[in-house]
C-alpha cells in the first residue's frame, strides 16, 4: 500500500507532460521519486457553490489560505501574521513565491498579492522518512496588506478535541485515488468539512506510523479528504489552525483518513522562530 505526501504537481497542457510525485513507502522506509485570524475578527470560509470538489467538498473562499508557487502551484499554506506563513516541511523549496488573496489560481482577478520568500525555515527535527515534525515557516520579503481577501489565522490556544468539526482547504486533486495518472486539479479553491478522529482511530488506521505530532481528520468510511496539491494547507477548527495537510494512503479511501501535523505542539517553536528572525 502506498503512502502519499500531498504536495502538488505542475499543471500541464499537453498529455505528454507527466507530473512529478513523491511517494513514501513506510512499510520498508523507502523514499522514491517517480518522474514522468486577524487580532480583531475571525476569517471564515465562504461557500461559493455546491460543486463536488477537494475530494467530496465544495468551492469556497478562505482569506488565510495561500498558494506556494515556483512557476506553478505546488503546496498550500496559512498566513499567521502580515509577514509569516506556515506550511508543511515536505513542501520545502529554498525560494518560494507566496500568493495571497487567491481564489482562481489560473486567473489574475486583481486582489492577489504575490510576495517572494526571504527565509524558509523547516522544523529542526523534521524527519522526511516518516514525516514527523512536518512543519515549516516562510518569511515574506515584504509585509502583506491585510484586507477582506487576505487575513490571518490564529494559532491554537489548546489542542483540539476528537469529534470537533474542522475546515480543510486547498487546490489539490479532486479524484479519490490520489494517483498521478488519475487527477483533476481545480482552478477554484475547494473546502471540505471533517471531524477530528480519536487517537485510537488514527493509530488503528496507520499502525506504527502515527507519532504524537500527528492527528487524523476525516471519515473512516472515505469519500471526503484532502489530496495531492493540498499539502501544507490549513485545517481550521473553531477559528484556530489545528492542522497542516501532510500525508495519507491514497485520498478519501475507506479506512484511511488524512494525516495532519498537530499544530498545537508547535506554538512555542513558531513564536520563538518568528521572534528570532
Amino acid at each position: 500500500m502506498e503512502i502519499l505526501r500531498r504536495e502538488g504537481f505542475k499543471r500541464c497542457v499537453e498529455d505528454s507532460c507527466k507530473p512529478k510525485l513523491l511517494r513514501v513507502w513506510l512499510n520498508n522506509l523507502l523514499l522514491i521519486s517517480c518522474c514522468c485570524i486577524s487580532n480583531h475578527w475571525i476569517p471564515i470560509a465562504v461557500p461559493v457553490d455546491d460543486d463536488d470538489k477537494i475530494v467530496g467538498g465544495y468551492t469556497c473562499s478562505v482569506p488565510y489560505q495561500v498558494s506556494l508557487n515556483s512557476g506553478y502551484h505546488f503546496c498550500g499554506g496559512s498566513l499567521l501574521n502580515n509577514q509569516w506563513v506556515v506550511s508543511a516541511a515536505h513542501c520545502y523549496k529554498s525560494n518560494i513565491q507566496v500568493r495571497l488573496g487567491e481564489y482562481n489560481i489560473d486567473v489574475l482577478e486583481g486582489d492577489e498579492q504575490f510576495i517572494n520568500s526571504v527565509k524558509v525555515i523547516r522544523h529542526p527535527k523534521y524527519n522526511s522518512w516518516v514525516l514527523d515534525n512536518d512543519i515549516m515557516l516562510i518569511k515574506l520579503a515584504t509585509p502583506a496588506a491585510l484586507n477582506s481577501r487576505v487575513a490571518t489565522i490564529s494559532l491554537p490556544s489548546a489542542c483540539v478535541a476528537a469529534g470537533t468539526q474542522c475546515l480543510i482547504s486547498g487546490w489539490g486533486n479532486t479524484l479519490s485515488s490520489g494517483s498521478e495518472y488519475e487527477s483533476n486539479y481545480p482552478e477554484l479553491l475547494q473546502c471540505v468539512d471533517a471531524p477530528v478522529l480519536t487517537e485510537a482511530e488514527c493509530s488503528d488506521a496507520y499502525p506504527g506510523q502515527i507519532t504524537t505530532n500527528m492527528i487524523c481528520v476525516g471519515f473512516l468510511e472515505g469519500g471526503k479528504d484532502s489530496c495531492q496539491g493540498d499539502s501544507g494547507g490549513p485545517v481550521v477548527c473553531n477559528g484556530e489552525l489545528q492542522g497542516i495537510v501532510s500525508w495519507g494512503i491514497g485520498c478519501a479511501l475507506q479506512g484511511y483518513p488524512g494525516v495532519y501535523t498537530k499544530v498545537c505542539n508547535y506554538v512555542d517553536w513558531i513564536e520563538e522562530t518568528i521572534a528570532a528572525n
